[in-house]
């Protein structure tokens, strides 16, 4: 039974609705499903494939990509590769560290960071990947190619090169108390 809020959580028995990263779950999203059709002699043969981004939306996600005969096999498929491919993304409270761009390909992804109660501005796979990982908040543009596993491909690409403020004093060997971190951060 979906929830207020659409499918995103389902009643638990208890009258409470649970997101996903409450239950410990993943969800999964199909992005595209495409039909390949080969010729032979009696006809055409018709085989599919899928492209899946999985996330826990607590800032882990993952994409999948699986072919076969049937349409509900080559979800299955991408989704198990889905969730074996899942990593961890930097967050910073609802939305992201700072502005990144992201390639894959011919795929381009530009992601800025947004303020509270903006909301995904974004489109198709981008939507897709930054929901699964538990973005809340960001502002997104599809620069170049507009091929779907390109563009989800890219998305992650970008997530994974977020760093945290702490996380780059660490590198740098400057404490946050510091005053050279104090000059940084003005």
């Amino acid at each position: 039974m979906a929830g207020p809020t659409g499918n995103r959580g389902r009643q638990d028995g208890r009258g409470v609705d649970r997101t996903p990263a409450q239950r410990g779950d993943t969800t999964e999203k199909v992005v595209f499903i495409n039909r390949c059709a080969k010729v032979v002699k009696g006809g055409r043969r018709f085989s599919f494939s899928a492209l899946i981004v999985a996330g826990d939306h607590d800032g882990s996600v993952g994409v999948g990509f699986g072919k076969a005969n049937e349409v509900a096999e080559a979800i299955r498929k991408a989704s198990d590769a889905a969730k074996k491919s899942m990593e961890k993304v930097s967050l910073h409270e609802n939305t992201i560290p700072h502005e990144t761009i992201g390639e894959f390909g011919g795929g381009r992804v530009l992601l800025r960071p947004a303020s509270p109660g903006t909301g995904v501005i974004a489109g198709g796979g981008v939507r897709a990947v930054v929901e699964a990982a538990g973005i809340r908040d960001v502002l997104a543009k599809s620069l170049g190619s507009s091929n779907h596993a390109n563009v989800v491909k890219a998305t992650i690409a970008a997530l994974k090169s977020l760093r945290r403020k702490d996380e780059i004093f660490k590198v740098r060997g400057i404490k946050s108390g510091d005053g050279k971190a104090a000059a940084i951060q003005s």
